[in-house]
């Protein structure tokens, strides 16, 4: 038995945006970071989506109805919303554990999404991946911190020349892996179209960024030649902005990007285990996009926010009631 989401619900697919191969200097718009403008409806919606989708595996859990673990993105969802029009459908994406929102980004399937973490009928990969372990239309998530990395650069080396990138999300903890820096080195000398996206949160599961990394990331990108963009920003429009000439470059002329994006993880490592004292929690909050956007929006964001709640549980309620899946090996 299949199940699709009901029509009414479905979500827009990625779009296919393509840009001029050149790299310039894109300005901040003056004022732009002080008093942002609204984020597009499909902007707020993919957001709201994420974060109602992440908050409710937190209570599914704590209800008993999953087993295992998970990792939310709380926090961190505006980045793969606004890289979602920078990638093209040919592109391949590859994610870590914190890829929840990464997926949602890319492919318009909560329900199958959710079916997966649960096991149950219509998941995603018959519910053997759970939720760190995704493969589905060029889309590829992993547990295992700098394992895709190396996979991406011979991804991108068969794409080198179609207008085709490799995506590969990273945190600023697997800067601690070898792979990390025998991948930056394969993708430099062989020139391939590899898209590098650190989510630097600050901490590597319970330990700060500043005791386990000594350096920075841009200085570790440089030693392999590799050029590297620094974000502080969370508005889509203005990180678009930015990345949409350098992501450009990668496809047309083969080099790639390390993109680093200075972020907050608003929850706990996993499901419960949050090393954090309560005012370092605060002071991610104070950063989040969330209280921001429904301070300064509150039309449309209270209706667009209730839409989102109201789906999401629609679709745990859906999804809870399907039978286990059930893997037919073929």
């Amino acid at each position: 038995m299949s199940y699709r989401c009901p029509a009414a619900e479905r979500l827009t697919p990625v779009a296919d945006a393509r840009s001029a191969h050149v790299i310039v200097t894109v300005p901040t718009p003056a004022g732009m970071r002080n008093a942002p403008s609204p984020p597009a409806d499909e902007d707020l919606e993919l957001l709201l989506l994420i974060r109602h989708f992440e908050l409710t595996l937190l209570r599914l859990f704590e209800a008993g109805e999953l087993s295992g673990t998970t990792h939310t993105c709380l926090g961190q969802e505006y980045i793969p919303v606004a890289l979602k029009p920078l990638l093209q459908e040919d592109d391949h994406v590859f994610s870590n554990h914190r890829g929840h929102g990464h997926f949602l980004a890319r492919h318009a399937e909560p329900y199958g999404l959710l079916a997966e973490i649960m096991g149950r009928e219509g998941a995603l990969c018959a519910g053997v991946g759970g939720s760190q372990h995704i493969y589905h239309r060029r889309f590829l998530s992993t547990g295992v911190q700098g394992e895709s990395l190396p996979v991406a650069v011979g991804v991108a080396l068969k794409l080198k020349g179609s207008g085709a990138l490799a995506c590969a999300y990273i945190g600023d903890g697997t800067w601690g892996e070898g792979s990390v820096y025998e991948a930056l080195n394969m993708a430099r000398l062989w020139r391939v179209p590899l898209l590098v996206v650190v989510e630097n949160n600050g901490i590597a599961q319970s330990t700060p960024t500043s005791a386990q990394m000594s350096g920075d990331i841009a200085a570790r990108a440089a030693a392999f030649d590799v050029p590297h963009h620094r974000t502080t920003s969370t508005e889509v429009d203005e990180i678009r902005a930015e990345l949409a000439p350098l992501v450009a470059v990668v496809r047309g002329d083969c080099r790639p990007l390390v993109a680093e994006f200075v972020t907050h993880r608003l929850g706990p490592h996993s499901k419960g285990d949050d090393t954090r004292s309560p005012e370092e929690i605060a002071r991610a909050g104070d950063h989040d996009w969330y209280a921001r956007y429904a301070r300064m929006f509150p039309d449309p964001f209270d209706r667009l926010d209730r839409e989102r709640r109201e789906l999401v549980e629609r679709i745990a309620a859906e999804v809870t009631a399907r039978p286990p899946s059930v893997w037919e090996q073929r």
